[in-house]
This record gives C-alpha cells, structure tokens and sequence, in this order.
C-alpha cells in the first residue's frame, strides 16, 4: 500500500500526540527527521518559522486580551457615569430626561468600541 504526503504526515501527527511521553528532545526532533529524509537545514528554518508564528499568536492573543479589557473598563464606567446621570436627572428635573443625550451619545461610542473589539479581525 502506498501513501501520498498528506497521509503521513496525518498518520505521523495521530501517532505522536498518541505516545505517552509528551516531550522530545531536540535530538530526538533531529533523529526523526533524519529518519523522514529531512534535512537539518530544512528542519532547522521550519523550526524557526514555526517559533515566530508562536511568537506572533501569544502576541495576538495579548493584545486581544488587552483590547477586551479596555472595552470590559468602558462599560463600567459607562453603566457607573450614565445610572448617576439618570438618578441625578429623576432627582433635579424629573419631567424632562435630559440624561437621555449622554446616555445615547456615549452608547454610541461604546457600541463603536465594541465593534472594534469583538467583530474586527484586525490588529492595531
């Protein structure tokens, strides 16, 4: 029976995550490639493309991290500013709700935030 590329490579992937050990040296990163006909070099600079990729995701994820937080800190203050405006507003002027306007005009950079929070996939 002959496998194409794609095929090992799954069936290598299913039997490493199914060993026990967990970890592999470097030696032992190096004897299997060495082994699958791989070469140092080449697995050299895959090994270094995939540590900057690893780079790049636990900087992404910081960064997304950070980003919730900001907007999670907006709404707070938020909640907190625009119930004191309301409870001021029933208190002074209860025939007029004038704390509608800052209720609204702050909501809307909220929803803004939001949406740049959560519905973009892009970085900055």
């Amino acid at each position: 029976m002959a496998y194409d590329s794609e095929d090992v490579e799954k069936i290598l992937q299913i039997a490493l995550t199914r060993k026990q050990e967990g970890e592999f040296s470097r030696e032992q990163l190096l004897e299997m490639a060495s082994e699958l006909g791989i070469s140092a070099s080449t697995l050299e600079k895959t090994e270094q493309k995939w540590l900057m990729e690893q780079k790049e995701e636990r900087s992404r994820r910081r960064l997304n991290t950070s980003r919730r937080r900001g907007f999670w800190g907006h709404l707070v203050a938020y909640l907190a500013v625009n119930l004191f405006l309301i409870l001021l507003n029933l208190i002074t002027s209860p025939g007029y709700f004038w704390a509608i306007f800052p209720l609204l005009g702050w909501g809307l950079g909220l929803f803004f935030h939001w949406w740049n929070v959560y519905q973009t996939n892009t970085e900055k």
